[in-house]
C-alpha cells in the first residue's frame, strides 16, 4: 500500500489521486517520497551502499548544498525518466536509485577517466558520458535481475537521475567555486 500511496505512478502523474486512511500526498511530491520507499532489504542496502561510496566523494568535490541540489532534481528527472519511457504505467516507480543515479553520473564526471575518443561529430566527452550511463543501467539491470523479484528496474529513472547528474555538476562545481 505504501507503494501506491508514496510511490510515482506516471500514468497519474497529474494528480496522483490515491486513497488511504491519511492525508493525501500531493503528486508534486511523489518524486521525494518514491525515494524513501524500497523494494526490500537488498534494494535498500544497494542504493545506500553506492550513494555512501558515490556521495562521499562528490559531496568532497560539490559541497553539501550542492549534494542536496543534485539528489532533489535527481529524484524529479527520475520521475520524468520513467513517465516518458511508459507515460501511462500505473505501476508504482519506489527507490532512491533514480536520484542516486544523479551522483553517480557526477562521481563519474568528477573521477572518471575519460578513455573515450571522439567518433566523428561525437565528442570524446559525450562518447565517455553515453558509455557511463550504459554502464549504470546495466549494472541496475544485473542487481535487478540478481534479486530475483517480479518487480521492473525502472530503467527510465535510472537513465533520467543519470542525465541530470551529468548537465548538473559542471554547474554545480562551478557555483562551489565561484567565490573562491
Amino acid at each position: 500500500m505504501a507503494a501506491l500511496v508514496g510511490g510515482f505512478i506516471p500514468a497519474l502523474a497529474p494528480y496522483q489521486a490515491v486513497t488511504w486512511a491519511g492525508p493525501p500526498i500531493p503528486a508534486w511530491l511523489t518524486p521525494l517520497t518514491a525515494t524513501l520507499l524500497h523494494g526490500g532489504v537488498f534494494h535498500l542496502l544497494f542504493n545506500m551502499v553506492m550513494f555512501v561510496y558515490c556521495g562521499r566523494e562528490v559531496e568532497r568535490a560539490l559541497g553539501s548544498k550542492a549534494i542536496g541540489v543534485l539528489y532533489f532534481i535527481g529524484a524529479y528527472a527520475a520521475a520524468a525518466g520513467q513517465w516518458a519511457q511508459d507515460p501511462q504505467s500505473m505501476m508504482p516507480m519506489i527507490g532512491a536509485s533514480g536520484a542516486i543515479s544523479a551522483v553517480v553520473a557526477a562521481y563519474a564526471l568528477l573521477y572518471g577517466r575519460n578513455r573515450a575518443r571522439q567518433i566523428g561529430p561525437l565528442s570524446a566527452g559525450v562518447l565517455h558520458a553515453v558509455w557511463l550511463g550504459a554502464a549504470w543501467t546495466i549494472i541496475n539491470l544485473l542487481v535487478g535481475y540478481a534479486t530475483l523479484t517480479d518487480q521492473p528496474v525502472a530503467i527510465g529513472a535510472h537513465i533520467g537521475g543519470f542525465i541530470a547528474g551529468l548537465i548538473l555538476t559542471r554547474p554545480l562545481l562551478l557555483w562551489r567555486y565561484r567565490d573562491a
